[in-house]
């Protein structure tokens, strides 16, 4: 009876992933600028040859690591929110200081995110993915505002307020954890949301 091989070739899919996180590397220690295929290659330990075989040159292997990054942040809060149970404001308050702890909260994330927002000016397939997935943001947190009981002519301004927010303390604290903590970003954006919700119902 035949041996079963030693090892398995490895599925598309995971090849595919593996290539998108090598991807995700480089742009975080490189930038824009030193995202090729050859250097994609080395750091997944593949050949140049491979990577075109599963992505159609280096623009579409950065759109794809876009979409696989923003999927991460994505299932980062929708984890944070299902983790709140059903109460409406826990579930905003979940949603909006998950941004600020691991694996949103990371040095290596705002750097790759860098290297995408270097893009969208030059790219309209990034400037697209960043449209689609600030909106997306916004719509869930006009939702969770909703539940809360905000009414309707305010969710827009108030969605994009709280974005706004939450960005700006995501950035100074990948920049700068020491300027202040997750605890702290926290409590700022609650705070936030204590006025937003208890005025105007």
């Amino acid at each position: 009876m035949t041996s079963p091989p030693a090892f398995r070739r490895s599925e598309p899919d995971a090849r595919r992933a593996d290539l998108i996180a090598a991807t995700a590397r480089v742009l975080a220690r490189e930038g824009t600028g030193g995202a090729s295929v050859r250097a994609i290659a080395v750091e997944a330990g593949v050949s140049p040859g491979l990577v075109g075989h599963y992505f159609a040159g280096i623009d579409a292997l950065v759109a794809a690591t876009y979409a696989h990054v923003e999927h991460t942040v994505s299932e980062a809060l929708d984890a944070a929110v299902a983790a709140a149970g059903p109460d409406p404001r826990a579930r905003l308050d979940a949603f909006v200081t998950a941004s600020f702890s691991p694996p949103i909260a990371s040095g290596e994330l705002l750097a790759t995110w860098t290297a995408f927002w270097s893009l969208v000016r030059s790219r309209d397939d990034i400037a697209r993915q960043h449209d689609e997935q600030y909106a997306a943001f916004r719509a869930r947190l006009e939702s969770l505002l909703a539940e809360c009981g905000l009414p309707a002519p305010r969710l827009r301004h108030a969605a994009i307020a709280i974005t706004a927010l939450v960005d700006g303390l995501w950035l100074e604290l990948c920049l700068s954890p020491q300027a202040f903590s997750a605890d702290e970003a926290g409590t700022i954006a609650r705070s936030v949301l204590d006025a937003l919700t208890s005025s105007g119902r």
